[in-house]
């Protein structure tokens, strides 16, 4: 097992562990440092994903709105772990795609659903990665509306509401329960 503790040394912040998995937060400001002592023994780069902390009344890691997470494998005693850091609305995060190639397409697509800035990866004013170019706002994030509403689409087109689709399933022989209300209340 490799000492990541170690092989931070002061850029680690917190270290915890959930469920077998261990967390090393890092601030932001050394993401790039931290991750570039990492990446010679964790060479594989599974993934980094967002999260929306907004409405989060627990305790937690970081008090940044956002947390970037970092899943990366150690190919040569295959340790997993995940790196965290923590970032506000409208502050950027440097990117790691110079250090993981493997973080570009994530980067930009947490950029889109989240609007969490990666310095170095942006995408292209007036632009978006996944969703239409005139689609407005970033529809992870904890205050964007859930469903139920008609989907505005280009042209000024009006899709159907969820429920136009909704099909029957198990769930709904429970009065009360799931799929038995409707959603938008129309």
């Amino acid at each position: 097992m490799v000492d990541v503790t170690t092989l931070l040394g002061d850029l680690l912040h917190a270290k915890s562990e959930k469920f077998g998995e261990e967390y090393y937060i890092v601030k932001k400001e050394n993401l790039v440092e931290a991750m570039q002592r990492l990446q010679p023994e964790f060479t594989y780069f599974s993934e980094c994903v967002g999260v929306d902390y907004s409405t989060w009344s627990h305790p937690r890691d970081l008090e940044e709105r956002f947390e970037v997470v970092y899943n990366l494998l150690s190919m040569s005693s295959y340790q997993r772990i995940f790196v965290k850091t923590g970032v506000n609305d409208g502050e950027s995060i440097p990117s790691l795609k110079h250090i993981y190639a493997g973080a570009e397409y994530p980067e930009k697509e947490i950029g889109d659903l989240y609007g969490i800035i990666f310095s170095g990866n942006e995408l292209a004013p007036g632009s978006r990665f996944i969703l239409p170019d005139d689609w407005v706002g970033f529809p992870l994030r904890k205050e964007y509306p859930l469903g139920g509403e008609d989907v505005l689409f280009d042209l000024a087109s009006r899709g159907p509401a969820i429920e136009d689709k909704m099909t029957p399933h198990a769930g709904e022989s429970f009065p009360g329960k799931t799929g038995s209300d409707t959603v938008s209340g129309r």
